[in-house]
């Protein structure tokens, strides 16, 4: 009677306190008291649950004043709700919730707040042991403040896409974390998060619901409905506990399926709701519901396993020895945990003091790199991303579109890109300073091919989308970005080639080759600045990249739509391809590897394979998983000398790096999301282009486009061996429209 007694001494005091603010009473909070005292009755813990969206502005100051009678009242806990809108204003919410302190259970938050509300309550943190936000619109999920007592966390049907680097930093008790149909994506990124999480033992990124039929479920998911999970504000803590209730099925082969849905059916069964069949015709089905993105990455159950070593559940599936083992396994076969296939870290001072004391006898400089690399890329799943500087010059004003770029072959410190209006400009890519300027002549139009000539390093050839050809000495060209001035000293004019795609110059620097929207390659003389030759009918359909050879001056490569990859040989006067090998999809491009032993072949939507150079047979399948689009189109390139690929396509925001000799994923690499306008817009970022940093390792470039038609486009530097450190990425405001048109 005790307990009562004080609850209605409460009751009466929150009464005195509204009389005091010459305010009415709050039914819904009168009616808080009211179930508190029931449930105390019941023998229930005694628990209040306060609905803000039922709070005015009359009530917020009696009901401030109450929270703090509370505090150091025997009541065990409140609840606190908003599942509509609320009239109160953010900081008013957020003080009550405040005010409960250590009180405070549960907060359930639908997002009618603003950014500052969220920025606010992620920085600083909750004294709750139960957070559930639903609607949350923030793409970048980056929870950094104090969540001492917090256990579950639940953050279903948000569109949370990417982690922010210190997410889950300051969550020392949290053990159960459900993300169901979120956007999260990034195997790599998720992982690293999660394991700042020392106490995390349930996962969910989707749910698996067993079945014995379409309709009539073997295990239900927990006592009460999951709608009731969603939705609820007063969940008691049974409720909470049935959550990820651990489904243990007894078939050893369930993992296998599940992986074989997650890399094949995921995008199509799973969000249609069909039912998978167990092995063994045991009448088990397996139903997955409200997938996350992730989990259609391939061998993601295998993945988590393996990076979550202390987790117990995994989307409501206990995990047991076997699956670890099987983890293990797996993932040593699919994935390099380290570069070069390292096991462990090694601090890269002992590595340096190995070199310098001679402790250690490296069989080459490239072993010792290799050690150095693999030491410092370390775990980092945030690499350091840097957007070049929309750098024009100091006393201009004007955007640059970038459509095409390339690294100088022989200068560290320069690149070359040529713009959507048909400029070409060289920049020292380190410092984002602009040194050369060569405008657009007659009608703008995408410069979308660009080769340096590794002879004569100044020079470089530019083919423009309406076919204009044009060899540029960037000695000679305008060093200001003057517009009204449309020099050409310095410049060779070749012969035009329609609906140019690509260009590319041989190991003599004597020949270059240009194809293009059509089946045909013509052949120019770049000395005497005439066309030589055109190769008329090489495939069936447009030619959209050929590449010569790195080391021999007469032996190309052509990629088409027709689905053909063909090698071809100028001394053979090229009316018959040494060989041709298929691919399943159109070919978006194709390039040799920086020795010439294999041949890099990209098709429409993640089709990435690499051929043996010397008959064409297939050395490795990427299996890059597809994403049904038959407008994703996938580049493809080498970094690291012939280490390692770097893929990216048009469709996703993600770079892949996979090594070059086993095909095993070492990393992928999220462009996430640029601000955009006023700063309160997300925009997804795009894979263009992409290529390796020729000069240093696990560095690469990346031309990434928006979405959205008014955002801009930027080429972004991206660092694998240099942790992001909370650096600022710079946007570069260059203004471009998202573009599929092809070229390499």
């Amino acid at each position: 009677m005790a307990m009562l007694t004080e609850i209605a001494t409460l009751e009466e005091k929150y009464i005195e306190l509204c009389k005091k603010h010459g305010t009415v009473p709050n039914t819904s909070i009168l009616s808080a008291f009211f179930e508190a005292e029931d449930k105390k009755s019941r023998n229930q813990r005694c628990i209040m649950n306060i609905l803000v969206d039922r709070v005015l502005y009359d009530d917020f100051h009696p009901l401030l004043e109450l929270c703090n009678e509370i505090n150091a009242s025997e009541v065990e806990g409140i609840e606190i709700s908003v599942r509509s809108s609320c009239s109160l204003e953010d900081q008013y919410v957020l003080s009550l919730i405040r005010s409960v302190n250590q009180k405070l259970r549960l907060v359930d938050v639908h997002d009618c707040f603003g950014t500052s509300f969220w920025r606010d309550v992620f920085s600083q943190g909750l004294t709750c042991e139960v957070l559930n936000v639903r609607s949350l619109h923030s793409r970048k999920l980056n929870i950094v403040g104090e969540f001492a007592q917090l256990h579950t966390l639940v953050l279903d049907s948000n569109r949370v896409t990417i982690f922010g680097e210190g997410c889950f930093s300051c969550m020392p008790n949290l053990t159960c974390l459900s993300m169901c149909d979120t956007v999260v994506s990034d195997l790599w990124t998720a992982s690293a998060a999660l394991l700042k999480l020392p106490s995390l033992e349930e996962l969910r990124f989707q749910i698996w619901i067993c079945c014995s039929d379409s309709s009539t479920p073997l295990k239900p998911q927990s006592s009460s409905d999951e709608n009731t999970f969603n939705e609820s504000s007063s969940l008691s803590e049974s409720d909470f506990s049935g959550v990820f209730e651990q489904m243990d099925p007894e078939q050893d082969d369930l993992d296998s399926h599940m992986e074989l849905n997650a890399e094949v059916f995921m995008r199509e069964q799973v969000r249609k709701g069909k039912i998978l069949d167990q092995p063994n015709d045991v009448g088990l089905k397996y139903i997955s519901t409200k997938a996350s993105p992730i989990c259609s990455k391939k061998h993601y159950r295998i993945y988590m396993i393996n990076s979550l070593p202390k987790l117990k559940v995994l989307d409501n599936l206990a995990i047991r020895k076997s699956d670890r083992d099987r983890a293990t396994e797996t993932y040593s076969e699919n994935f390099e945990h380290l570069p070069y296939k390292r096991k462990n870290k090694e601090n890269v001072v002992r590595v340096l003091e190995k070199r310098e004391t001679r402790s250690s006898k490296w069989r080459s400089q490239s072993s010792y790199t290799r050690s150095l690399c693999a030491a410092r890329m370390g775990s980092s799943a945030w690499p350091l991303l840097h957007s070049i500087p929309s750098s024009t010059f100091q006393d201009e004003s004007r955007s640059l579109s970038p459509r095409q770029f390339e690294y100088h072959p022989l200068d560290p410190g320069l690149m070359v890109y040529g713009t959507l209006d048909g400029e070409v400009v060289v920049l020292n890519h380190e410092s984002g300073k602009i040194l050369r300027y060569i405008p657009s002549h007659g009608a703008q139009s995408s410069i979308l091919g660009l080769c340096w000539l590794k002879t004569y390093p100044s020079m470089v050839i530019a083919g423009s989308a309406n076919g204009s050809l044009k060899l540029y000495d960037i000695q000679k060209a305008s060093s200001t970005l003057n517009t009204t001035t449309h020099t050409t000293s310095g410049s060779v004019t070749f012969d035009e080639f329609d609906q140019l795609t690509s260009v590319h110059v041989n190991s003599t620097d004597k020949l270059f080759l240009a194809s293009g929207y059509s089946k045909d390659v013509a052949l120019y003389d770049i000395g005497s600045g005439t066309r030589l030759q055109v190769f008329a009918n090489m495939h069936q359909e447009h030619i959209n990249v050929v590449k010569f050879s790195n080391h021999s001056p007469s032996v190309f490569a052509t990629s088409s739509f027709d689905k053909d990859v063909k090698l071809w040989d100028l001394r053979q006067e090229p009316s018959q391809p040494c060989y041709t090998a298929s691919s399943n999809k159109g070919n978006v491009m194709v390039c040799f590897s920086p020795d010439d032993r294999y041949l890099l072949t990209s098709a429409v939507d993640n089709e990435v394979r690499q051929l043996l150079t010397v008959d064409g047979r297939l050395h490795l399948n990427f299996d890059i998983v597809p994403t049904g689009s038959s407008m994703n189109y996938t580049r493809s390139y080498y970094m690291n000398g012939n280490d390692y690929i770097i893929s990216g396509s048009c469709d996703e925001s993600m770079v892949r790096v996979c090594c070059a000799q086993t095909g095993r994923r070492l990393r992928d690499v999220s462009l996430e999301f640029g601000l955009q306008g006023n700063g309160s817009e997300f925009s997804m970022m795009f894979v263009q282009s992409l290529r390796g940093d020729p000069f240093r390792d696990f560095n690469m470039s990346v031309l990434a486009t928006y979405t959205r038609p008014s955002s801009v486009s930027e080429i972004v530097k991206v660092n694998l061996l240099a942790p992001r450190d909370n650096i600022e990425e710079q946007s570069c405001g260059l203004h471009c429209y998202p573009s599929n048109s092809m070229g390499g």
